[in-house]
């Protein structure tokens, strides 16, 4: 698996003690997605977070890149970084990310949690992907957030004014529209169903129970496919289940990895 993206403008940030914790961020965010989680459950692991190309404080790479492409560059900042062997958990984009990892590096994972995610978005997804980046491209990532909003929160949560979603408008204020279409593209012609079978490391599969029912049936998929996993459920809660769970989620994270 040879790194097409450098690592070059990467920076990994580290929190707590103990055994290493990757957590992969989602499409549109940054690594302030885990905040919550960082400040939870670093007393017991070192939490390990970092923007991916074209998000947060990671300049946007100068051509297309696929899934695969953004898990090698995982393994060369691991190894940059000294980390040989880390538990891994991504939502969404970070999920994807986190099984072509687990899939071609099985000796770098301990443990892995995948959260709302999918190994390959149904045809129509696909059909969206390709319109939310020309959106991105020309109107900006903030002209997608109230349509995201709807999908990623049940509706009592986005009306309660819940911090989360504050974070969700401001951050996507910031993002990139090349950066987010970038990766809309890499997203649309993921398929890791190929790969999938291969992941050995004890897997926890986490999925809001409100998601979009491609996001339900991906969920219950990657159970059937991933021996010996587990499925979990959090409620209520939409695509964005960790930031409008966030006490649940950290308590299944925990356990599961403890």
């Amino acid at each position: 698996m040879a790194a097409k993206l450098p690592i070059t403008d990467l920076r990994l940030h580290r929190a707590g003690s103990g055994p290493a914790l990757v957590l992969l961020h989602c499409l549109g965010m940054d690594r302030h997605l885990w905040d919550s989680a960082v400040a939870r459950l670093k007393g017991r692991f070192t939490l390990l977070t970092y923007d991916m190309p074209g998000h947060g404080a990671t300049p946007v790479p100068a051509g297309p890149y696929t899934i695969e492409d953004l898990a090698a560059q995982l393994r060369e900042l691991l190894a940059r970084e000294g980390v040989a062997r880390a538990h891994v958990a991504g939502m969404s984009l970070g999920g994807l990310v986190a099984q072509d990892f687990a899939a071609r590096c099985p000796g770098m994972v301990e443990k892995l949690a995948l959260v709302d995610t999918t190994a390959r978005y149904t045809d129509d997804m696909r059909n969206m992907w390709v319109q939310r980046a020309a959106e991105a491209r020309s109107a900006g990532v903030s002209s997608l957030t109230e349509g995201i909003l709807k999908i990623w929160f049940t509706e009592e949560f986005v009306k309660s004014g819940a911090p989360a979603v504050k974070q969700v408008r401001e951050t996507f204020a910031r993002a990139s529209g090349e950066g987010y279409a970038l990766a809309c593209e890499a997203l649309r012609a993921a398929d890791l169903r190929p790969l999938v079978p291969a992941i050995q490391a004890p897997t926890l599969v986490i999925c809001g129970d409100q998601d979009v029912p491609p996001f339900i049936e991906a969920a219950k998929w990657l159970h059937g496919q991933i021996r010996g996993s587990r499925l979990e459920w959090l409620s209520p809660a939409r695509h964005a289940s960790p930031l409008e769970q966030p006490e649940a989620f950290i308590r299944l994270l925990e356990g599961f990895l403890a």
